[in-house]
């Protein structure tokens, strides 16, 4: 498999096969599909790493893995693909899911209700007596935002799922079709011991 300079620090095949924790899994991990740098597997890995990287808020690598091994994807794009969320973009992308799925579904109350500061929730959460009333606050918060938040996000993950490959795929043709008529346009070099 021919590697470019970018590319050069992704695990070959041989070195999974070598990983004393991914042996168990080693027949799964073998094939070309998941190794491969072409348009179709890294797009699709694209794809994959950024549904799962929005839709979940952990072990998002775990779930992107299996899903490439499963749709047969570049494994290696798939996983660093979830890295769109980070503790720097996921509270506005959450933010974001929870004003859009809000909009889509029509749900209108307050998503501060009765839910403590975060000054009051250290107070709060100090004294042993109001634990359970401050998680059963929570609870009922969740619950109350649950259905925008999920909503919300899976609008996104789609989205940005569809984008990420449509994206990759015709960024990809556009370098191949450069490289072609580049390629094509050079005059030929004659060998003067010919």
């Amino acid at each position: 498999m021919r590697k470019t300079r970018f590319f050069k620090w992704l695990p070959t095949p041989q070195s999974i096969k070598q990983n004393r924790f991914l042996k168990p899994f080693g027949h799964h991990l073998h094939h070309h599909s998941l190794w491969q740098l072409n348009r179709a597997s890294v797009a699709g890995g694209v794809a994959v790493g950024l549904f799962f990287g929005i839709m979940l808020p952990i072990a998002q690598v775990v779930f992107a893995a299996l899903a490439a091994v499963l749709l047969r994807v570049n494994l290696p794009v798939a996983a660093l693909s979830t890295l769109v969320t980070n503790p720097l973009t996921f509270p506005a992308i959450y933010y974001g899911a929870y004003k859009l799925g809000a909009a889509l579904t029509g749900w209108v109350g307050p998503a501060q209700r009765d839910f403590p500061a975060p000054n009051e929730t250290a107070q709060i959460l100090a004294q042993q007596s109001n634990v359970g009333k401050w998680l059963t606050v929570l609870v009922d918060w969740a619950q109350s935002v649950g259905l925008p938040l999920i909503t919300g996000l899976l609008v996104l993950a789609v989205t940005a799922a569809v984008c990420g490959y449509f994206l990759i795929d015709v960024l990809w043709r556009a370098h191949v079709l450069r490289r072609w008529r580049k390629r094509h346009r050079a005059p030929l070099v004659r060998d003067p011991g010919a």
